[in-house]
């Protein structure tokens, strides 16, 4: 099933496994009167014969996690999940905020963002995860590393992502060859792996690199793969391959673009090569501090402080 989103990336795919005791959801689109609306059509209609028994969702972000509570509180379905990503989506969806808080302010100044931007945003609401996602009741079914689960008729095996989300799970059928792929596994957009004010010298690119090497040892061909968002499709090793040049090459252009000192917000010309828009602003700078966190881990990069409380980041 496609449900819309309101953003650039217009839709997220959810799916629904069958069981004798009911069905099994997976993921869930953003919490919005217009999504809660199409999951009751969807549930008075195709989905009505049986119960919808448990939400399984491959990572804490909005469109993924949103209305996994509502199906708990709701319809008492059980949520199977990370602890990872039941942490994070709980600790967010309680951190609620009027105004961006210090830290973030200065995540932003430390990026380069211009400072009648951040004027601008910082007496702005920003966006809060309780905007977009259900209240999270107690208690979940925790998702592990290497397990087997078994629906639809079918034994799942579990494997871990990282990059875009910690602990991002993936199914892979041991009985058929589908492969349930979240955000991990997309055919046409690279998933955005980005560095947030919640950690602003992680190095999330290692791990999502690290992963589709990972991954790379398992795909075969012949899998046909359920992706969060766009189409489902066949050649995911080609695919993983892809990625991972298309990252080796960002990055090489990136070392070659800072033989002169640049900031942050510079770097979007390079690495995106479009405009940016004032609403994808904030994943384009998340994203490009993350390759350029990468660099400066490998020492390929060095960076100094400005006087105005910018980085400015130089080839070595």
């Amino acid at each position: 099933m496609r449900l819309p989103l309101p953003m650039a990336l217009d839709h997220v795919n959810v799916y629904a496994l069958e069981d004798e005791d009911g069905w099994t959801i997976i993921d869930t689109g953003l919490n919005t009167p217009i999504l809660r609306d199409l999951w009751r059509v969807l549930l008075d209609g195709p989905l009505s014969a049986k119960p919808v028994r448990r939400v399984l969702v491959t990572h804490y972000h909005p469109d993924h996690v949103g209305l996994a509570g509502w199906f708990q509180s709701e319809l008492k379905a059980e949520l199977w999940i990370t602890r990872t990503s039941w942490l994070f989506a709980r600790m967010l969806q309680l951190d609620e905020q009027v105004h961006p808080v210090s830290e973030v302010v200065e995540f932003w100044r430390r990026a380069g963002m211009p400072a009648q931007m951040i004027e601008k945003r910082r007496s702005e609401r920003p966006f809060n995860f309780a905007d977009a996602v259900a209240p999270l009741p107690v208690g979940f079914r925790r998702l592990i590393e290497g397990e087997s689960i078994r629906l639809a008729d079918r034994c799942w095996r579990i494997h871990m992502g990282h990059g875009h989300a910690p602990e991002h799970a993936t199914l892979w059928s041991e009985d058929d060859h589908l492969i349930i792929g979240g955000d991990q596994f997309l055919p046409r957009i690279s998933p955005n792996v980005g560095v947030y004010p919640t950690e602003p010298e992680a190095d999330p690119l290692k791990g999502w690199l690290n992963s589709c090497r990972a991954f790379s040892g398992l795909a075969t061909e012949d899998r046909l793969v359920l992706p969060g968002h766009n189409r489902p499709f066949y050649g995911l090793p080609f695919r993983l391959r892809q990625l991972i040049e298309n990252h080796t090459a960002s990055l090489d252009r990136l070392v070659e673009f800072l033989r002169a000192p640049r900031v942050v917000t510079d770097c979007f010309v390079v690495l995106f090569r479009r405009p940016i828009s004032d609403g994808e602003y904030g994943l384009a700078m998340g994203e490009a501090l993350a390759n350029l966190n990468h660099l400066l881990a490998q020492g390929r990069v060095t960076r100094s402080l400005r006087e105005n409380g910018a980085w400015v980041w130089q080839a070595v």
